[in-house]
This record gives C-alpha cells, structure tokens and sequence, in this order.
C-alpha cells in the first residue's frame, strides 16, 4: 500500500495537498504524521525523516521501494499510476491548463503564504486585514487568485475550477483554509466556490482532523501567544 508522510494538519499546507487528492479520489493510503517540533538538523522532524526523504520535508509518498517527493512530482505520479481518475482533465488543452495554474500554486503567491500562513482551527480576520493594509504583495496575491479562479469558474462551469475534481482543487485547498482563517474578502463566486470545495468529504475529512488536534506549535504562530481557549 501507498504510505504518505505528512505534517501538522492545522499547518501544514504543502501536506494537504497529496492527502486530499489521494482522500477525495480514493487511492487508498496508509498515513504517517510527523509531527512539527522544529525544523533545525537536531529536530525529531528532521530525524524521523532521515531515513525516508532526501530532503527531509513533507510531504513523502512511498511506494514500495520508491521515494517521491514534492507535491508536483507525487501529483504526477498517482495520475500515472491510476489513469482512470482522471485526476488531471481529460482533454489536453484543459491538463496544460491545469497544470499551468497548480505550478503557479507551487511557485507563486509568496507574500500571501508568508502573511497568512496555513493555521485551520484560528480566526485571524484582523492580521488578514492588517496584511491587505500594508502588504502590496498580498493585495496582488488575492487579486490574481479572485482573477484566476473567476475565469477558471466561469470557463468550465463550475462547482470546482475544471467542473469536477481534479488536482488543481486539491492543490488550491491550503489557499481556501487561508482565506478563510484571515476573512479575506473574495467576490461572492469565488465564495461560492470555496464552500464547495471545503464540503469535498477529502477536505472536509482534513479540516475535522486539523481541528482535533489541538497541537499548538508557536513557531507556526508568531502572532498568538497561546493556544485558543
């Protein structure tokens, strides 16, 4: 069986990615959770990990003998290794396109995932309010993100950016858990398509999970002194 190496569900938003994809379309799993306790060399992170990844990051995806890492790299491997999920669009135009937008998920979007990063369980409304204030970077973040999925929505119909599910969704539901932790304002449609998206049993099963871990981690959390009551 597939076994993926994760993170902190509350935080960890590169590890959502892989775990929703392989949830919401089926591909069964077996889960290993490292939990994040620092990310020096001396960290018990860092040590569990030696011995499975090269870079000692998450998320890992084994598969038997072979190691694939990078959210990218293990979104490509399952498409492969299960063609009849269709996890990338059928038709060619809309895969390039798909992957278009999943790498510019990858590499993108900075100054919004250094701002707000992934936090489930909080309610941050004024840090988010505070970020769009004074960080131009994250104004132009949210603004190419609304531009982004608008077009993507109104294109294929909706509920989700291709129609159906597919590896983009997942690769953009860390994006949706920020958005609504910080109540950044996005256009009715787009809400609409992130209470979509968070209702995907894969989503959901993630967020009830980061919500019951009740694991405070306040080098994730500069901004907070202490757990939430």
């Amino acid at each position: 069986m597939l076994k993926l190496y994760i993170g902190n569900k509350n935080y960890s938003s590169w590890s959502m990615r892989p775990w929703v994809l392989m949830t919401q379309a089926g591909i069964p799993f077996e889960e290993v959770m490292v939990r994040f306790d620092g990310f020096d060399a001396g960290s018990r992170f860092k040590a569990a990990l030696a011995g499975v990844s090269p870079t000692g990051k998450v998320p890992v995806l084994v598969d038997g003998d072979l190691v694939v890492w990078d959210t990218l790299a293990i979104a490509e491997y399952l498409a492969e290794q299960f063609p009849e999920l269709h996890l990338w669009p059928r038709e060619a135009d809309k895969r390039a396109r798909a992957r278009s937008v999943c790498a510019e998920m990858h590499s993108g979007f900075a100054a919004l995932r250094g701002a707000c990063p992934m936090n489930i369980e909080a309610r941050l409304p004024d840090v988010g309010a505070l970020a769009l204030r004074d960080k131009p970077g994250v104004r132009a973040d949210l603004d190419r993100l609304i531009a982004m999925w608008q077009q993507l929505l109104a294109e294929h119909g909706g509920p989700l950016l291709f129609g159906r599910f597919s590896v983009a969704d997942a690769f953009y539901a860390p994006v949706v858990m920020r958005l609504k932790t910080y109540a950044l304002p996005v256009p009715p449609e787009v809400a609409a398509y992130m209470e979509h998206l968070c209702a995907l049993p894969g989503v959901k099963a993630w967020v009830d999970a980061a919500l019951a871990e009740q694991d405070f981690r306040d080098f994730e959390e500069p901004y907070r002194l202490s757990a939430a009551p």
